[in-house]
C-alpha cells in the first residue's frame, strides 16, 4: 500500500539530511529504499533528498528553506486556443449545458448536423480538434463558464390500496431487463409549492434499457386522465410496449390499469411505498427533464397544459437523438468511499439501434427521421416555449391567493362554540392566544384553588 502525502513528507524529512552526509555507496541504498518506499521517481527522489530542508540566505537577514520543489519549467503552449473555445461554447448551450463525458460523447454525432444545417461554420483544423477533445479538458476549458450559471419538494403520491396484494412488488435489485420496452412511470405534480386546489401534471415514463423517455401533461392526476396519456404514450413508442412500474399512488393502482394491462399482456408490477429508489431511472428524469424545463410553477389553465404538451413534444426528439447519457455498471463500497463506473456516454436513439430486439424496419424508420433533425432548431423552439410558461404561470397566481384567503377566513374564531365543544387548540398564534391568558409581570394569579378532599400524610417523628 502506497504512503499518503504526509507520510511522504515525514519520510522526506528523515532521510534528506542523513543522505545529504552519507558517502556515495550509502547514498544509493538510501536512494533505493526512498523510492521503493514513496513510489516516487529515481531522478525527482535524489533532487528531493539533496535540496530538502536547506537553508540558504537570499538577502541579509533574510534566510529561506527548500522544500525540494524545483523550478517549473516552461508551460507548454495551449493545444486548443481560442477558436476552439468559442465553438465550444456554442455547442455546449445548444447542448443544454451537459458534462464533458457526455458532450465529448456528442461531438461526433452533433457537429456534422450543425455543419449540414448550416448553424455552424467551423474550419477543418478545429473541428479535428474538436473531434479528438478529451472530456477533461471539455470540462477544464468550460469551468469559468460553467460557474457564471451556477445558481446558490414536495410529493403529492397518495396511496391506492385497493390492488396493492395483486400486484407485484419490484424493487430495484430485482430489475434486470435488457430488452427495449419495460418503463417506470411517474407523476410530477405543478403545484407551484401549494397542494390547494387541481393543477397539471406530467406523466413521465422511462425505459430502463435505453433510457427513452416520453412525457405528457394532464389536467390533473384523476384515474381517466392518466390513463388516456398512457395510451397516446404507448403509441408513439418506437418499440411495443411490455411493462410497467409504477409508485403506488391511486392513480395507477386502479382496476381499469391492471385490468388493461392483464388483457394486452404487459407485466405490471409496483415499488416499495417511501422506497423511490427502486423507481430510480424515471426519478431521474423528472428533475433532469421535467422540472429543469419545465420549471416549479403552479400550471392549471388550459393554455398551459397545451403549453406543456407542445414543448414536451419538441422535448422528446431533443432528449432522445441528441442527449447522451451514461448508464452505471457497477457500484463498489470500500469503507466510506463509493466508487460507480459508467458505460460511454452515448444518446437513447443509439442504443435501440444497437439492440438486437429491435426490428430493422423500425431502425430503418428512426434514421430516416433522424436526418431530418437539427438540433440547433430545436433548442430554439424549447427556449421560445420555455419563456410562454412564466406568463401562464403568473396569470394564475394572484387567484391562488385569493382562494387560500377565502380558506382562511373560514376558520373558525377562538371563542366559536364549535372550539369550546370539541375542546381544540384556536388556529392563532401564540402570542395572540395567551395575550389575555396570561397574567401581567409582578402579579400572582389570584385564583384560589378548590379545597382537597385528602389529607398529607404525617411526617415520621
Amino acid at each position: 500500500m502506497r504512503l499518503t502525502m504526509d507520510e511522504r513528507k515525514t519520510v522526506t524529512k528523515a532521510l534528506a539530511e542523513q543522505y545529504r552526509r552519507a558517502p556515495k555507496k550509502e547514498k544509493g541504498r538510501l536512494l533505493g529504499q526512498f523510492v521503493q518506499a514513496t513510489g516516487y521517481n529515481p531522478v525527482y527522489a535524489s533532487r528531493l533528498l539533496r535540496n530538502y530542508g536547506r537553508r540558504q540566505e537570499v538577502a541579509p537577514g533574510v534566510v529561506v528553506e527548500a522544500t525540494g520543489r524545483g523550478r517549473r519549467g516552461k508551460p507548454r503552449p495551449h493545444r486548443y486556443g481560442a477558436e476552439v473555445l468559442t465553438v465550444l461554447i456554442k455547442v455546449w448551450e445548444l447542448m443544454d449545458y451537459i458534462c464533458g463525458k457526455r458532450l465529448a460523447a456528442a461531438l461526433s454525432e452533433v457537429l456534422p448536423k450543425l455543419v449540414q444545417f448550416n448553424e455552424l461554420r467551423v474550419s477543418k483544423k478545429v473541428m479535428q480538434k474538436l473531434l479528438e477533445i478529451s472530456p477533461a479538458t471539455i470540462d477544464r476549458m468550460l469551468e469559468s463558464e460553467r460557474q457564471k450559471m451556477t445558481l446558490k419538494n414536495r410529493g403529492g403520491t397518495k396511496p391506492g390500496t385497493l390492488l396493492k396484494n395483486q400486484i407485484p412488488v419490484r424493487t430495484f435489485a430485482d430489475w434486470d431487463e435488457a430488452r427495449p420496452g419495460f418503463l417506470e412511470v411517474d407523476l410530477v405534480g405543478h403545484s407551484g409549492g401549494s397542494g390547494y386546489g387541481e393543477f397539471c401534471q406530467t406523466l413521465n415514463v422511462t425505459d430502463v434499457a435505453t433510457g427513452w423517455t416520453e412525457q405528457r401533461a394532464v389536467p390533473t392526476k384523476a384515474q381517466r386522465y392518466v390513463f388516456e396519456a398512457l395510451e397516446q404514450l404507448r403509441q408513439s413508442l418506437p418499440f411495443p410496449l411490455l411493462g410497467l412500474d409504477s409508485d403506488n399512488g391511486g392513480e395507477f393502482i386502479n382496476h381499469h390499469l391492471y385490468e388493461y394491462c392483464l388483457q394486452e399482456k404487459i407485466t405490471y408490477t409496483r415499488s416499495r411505498s417511501n422506497r423511490k429508489n427502486d423507481n430510480c431511472f424515471v426519478e431521474q428524469k423528472n428533475w433532469s427533464i421535467v422540472r429543469r424545463y419545465a420549471g416549479y410553477g403552479r400550471y392549471e389553465s388550459p393554455e398551459a397544459l397545451a403549453c406543456l404538451n407542445e414543448l414536451y413534444s419538441v422535448l422528446g426528439d431533443y432528449v432522445n437523438f441528441f442527449l447522451p447519457s451514461a448508464k452505471l455498471l457497477e457500484k463498489t463500497r470500500d469503507g466510506a468511499r463509493v466508487k460507480r463506473c459508467y458505460d460511454t456516454a452515448t444518446t437513447p436513439y443509439h442504443r435501440l439501434l444497437a439492440s438486437p430486439d429491435v426490428a430493422p424496419a423500425i431502425k430503418e424508420e428512426l434514421t430516416l427521421y433522424y436526418e431530418k433533425l437539427n438540433p440547433a432548431q430545436l433548442h430554439r423552439r424549447i427556449r421560445n416555449l420555455q419563456k410562454k410558461l412564466p406568463h401562464l404561470t403568473a396569470r394564475r397566481s394572484a387567484e391562488l391567493e385569493q382562494k387560500r384567503a377565502q380558506k382562511a377566513a373560514c376558520i373558525p374564531k377562538p371563542d366559536h362554540p364549535w372550539r369550546k365543544h370539541r375542546n381544540l387548540n384556536p388556529r392563532q398564534p401564540v402570542a395572540a392566544c395567551t395575550a389575555t391568558a396570561s397574567p401581567p409581570p409582578g402579579e400572582v394569579n389570584k385564583e384560589k384553588r378548590p379545597p382537597s378532599t385528602t389529607r398529607a400524610p404525617e411526617k415520621p417523628r
